[in-house]
């Protein structure tokens, strides 16, 4: 069986955002919540000339997640492909898994009361697609997508 993986390469990236862009477009996200961000580092002074460092946090969709563990009312679970969705109708608020994720990669939509995480798009996964952060979008490159034997 394989794993569908995001893979990011953080050195590559332009802080252009597109890839919020594309996702909030995609998943119609609440004013507030970001299901994928671009964060900053900088300027620092290298050489004489200001740096930045930008750096993409979205879930990891990791092998043991620790907000599936989290989550009190199994509101949180592993697709067998490795794709990790949370299901709103279940969610409390209770924010457990948001304090348990150890990426900062959760958010929480005050509006529906519920936490919100990256579900790499899985509804175009399913018809083939790719999410919609690595479709070809970024200027840089920087983000793709695809499996990874297991």
């Amino acid at each position: 069986m394989s794993e569908f993986k995001l893979t990011i390469n953080n050195d590559l990236c332009w802080g252009c955002k597109t890839c919020e862009v594309a996702c909030k477009q995609e998943n119609r996200a609440a004013d507030g919540v970001k299901l994928i961000s671009v964060q900053e580092n900088g300027p620092d002074l290298i050489d004489g000339q200001l740096d930045f460092a930008f750096y993409v946090s979205v879930c990891r969709h990791c092998d043991d997640p620790a907000c599936v563990e989290a989550c009190p009312e199994e509101a949180i679970g592993q697709r067998n492909d490795g794709i990790v969705i949370m299901d709103d109708n279940l969610c409390t608020g209770c924010q457990a898994c948001i304090e348990a994720c150890p990426y900062d990669a959760m958010a929480f939509d005050e509006g529906k009361t519920v936490a919100q995480k990256c579900h790499l798009c899985y509804h175009r996964v399913d018809r083939g697609l790719v999410p919609a952060c690595a479709d070809n979008i970024c200027p840089a490159h920087c983000i793709y997508f695809g499996t990874s034997p297991t």
